[in-house]
């Protein structure tokens, strides 16, 4: 596989809103310095840029985020900061940004990343990518990484694969994938987990623009119309019929509206340290940590505080006795919660709109 033959989007919109109150509207996780003292989106450009040339990496999002972005990334071309029209979910993001890469080479392999994904082990990831990049050139396949599930999570996506009709490209498996399935029950990942050929949903994909385009007409009919419209505005560059076409086209995820549904896709092991870091317990994983386990950014001093995470930067922060708790000290909000509960911060949200509060959100 060539450098030449591999481009990246890596997919920068979204809120983040599990790391409220230190991800706000106006600057969300993929913008923050949250697992390293770089910011999400810096890593995730770095880790890419070591694979594949700068004029090929494309980034996606709104207007605003992509100001953001072109500030963070000054090496970036100008012109591969890819503006949505309006947010309008994955599909049609990945629609358009496989369009400018089809209307440069049709047979191009694309890679998709999460702008916010961390991912540990570097050396690793980019032998897998090169590796998958080589499976979706020489196939008519959609390629993912699966990652090998630690515990019966709900919160993730899990990929059925078979062990039946596994492929090798530059001597790394893949393996058929049987089906994507949704977030489980806890009853129902603890049996995914137990049946040992389910993997969580990495959300990183590799396919040939072309491919795409046919497996788009083929399991994804009713968006076919849009890839036409969308290739069409692009060839004009004409910016008034492509914020038409995102006006018109259904707002869905790509697993719901074509992942689900394809052919043929292989899925490879992402044995390389992946984590979403989708929530304030996750940082655990990669802050430091005292003796008692409480992960912190800032001093913290503690007696009999175990297993809690801190965020206090340039202050001290005095643990007495609490466990397992989120403690989120920002500018104008302060937050207290519980670990186990990390996942209902968007309920604060919600109330703060309700209450007109939008300031801090």
């Amino acid at each position: 596989m060539k450098k030449s033959d591999l481009y990246a989007v890596i997919m920068a919109g979204g809120s983040g809103t599990r790391f409220w109150p230190l991800s706000r509207r106006r600057r969300p996780k993929q913008f923050l310095p949250i697992a390293t003292e770089r910011t999400m989106i810096e890593e995730t450009f770095c880790r890419i840029s070591h694979q594949i040339p700068l004029r090929r990496i494309f980034t996606i999002a709104n207007a605003s985020q992509s100001k953001m972005i072109r500030r963070l990334l000054p090496q970036l071309p100008k012109a591969n900061a890819i503006v949505e029209p309006c947010a309008r979910d994955t599909t049609p993001s990945l629609i358009l940004a496989t369009a400018h890469v089809y209307l440069k080479d049709p047979e191009a392999v694309v890679g998709v990343f999460a702008s916010d994904h961390l991912i540990v082990n570097v050396p690793i990831f980019l032998k897998k990518l090169q590796a998958a990049a080589e499976a979706a050139r020489r196939t008519e396949s959609l390629v993912t990484f699966g990652v090998r599930p630690t515990f019966p999570s709900t919160g993730y996506g899990y990929i059925h694969y078979s062990r039946d009709g596994i492929l090798k490209f530059a001597g790394e498996k893949f393996f058929p994938v049987e089906s994507f399935r949704e977030k489980p029950s806890l009853t129902t990942a603890k049996e995914f987990v137990k049946a040992g050929d389910f993997v969580w949903n990495s959300g990183m994909f590799l396919w040939r623009a072309s491919v795409f385009a046919r497996a788009i007409e083929r399991f994804a009919p009713d968006y076919h119309p849009y890839w036409e419209r969308m290739l069409k505005a692009l060839k004009k560059k004409d910016r008034t019929m492509l914020s038409k076409i995102f006006e018109d086209i259904p707002a869905l995820s790509i697993d719901y509206a074509l992942m689900e549904k394809a052919e043929h896709t292989l899925v490879c092991a992402g044995d390389f340290g992946w984590s979403d870091v989708g929530s304030w317990s996750a940082v655990g994983d990669f802050w430091p940590r005292d003796e008692n386990g409480n992960a912190r950014r800032g001093m913290v001093i503690s007696i009999d505080g175990r297993e809690n995470i801190v965020y206090n930067p340039g202050k001290t922060t005095a643990l007495l006795g609490v466990e397992g708790l989120i403690i989120v000290q920002t500018k104008d909000v302060l937050l207290v919660g519980r670990r186990d509960r990390d996942q209902e911060v968007k309920k604060i949200l919600e109330m703060l709109a309700k209450t007109g509060k939008t300031e801090l959100i």
